[in-house]
């Protein structure tokens, strides 16, 4: 799916939750190990491609150590 027709919250997240796993140093194997969830759902919602639910938002926020509302801290 084309970014472009993607909603831009959901890429803005998926931006977000990509920024803090590489400044981290974790791969996207690693951050799903983490958080329980898959590597292939963490790529798609770091793609913007997820409508990610709400336990999954926190799953990922405790892997990634740091409070839910930094995953929404949309930064330019």
């Amino acid at each position: 799916m084309p970014r472009t027709s993607q909603k831009p919250h959901r890429i803005a997240f998926g931006d977000r939750v990509r920024a803090l796993r590489t400044d981290r140093g974790l791969s996207q194997e690693k951050l799903a190990e983490l958080s329980g969830l898959h590597r292939t759902y963490v790529s798609s919602v770091e793609r913007g491609e997820r409508n990610i639910a709400l336990d999954n938002i926190h799953e990922l926020a405790d892997a990634l150590d740091v409070p839910v509302t930094e995953l929404f801290e949309i930064r330019p």
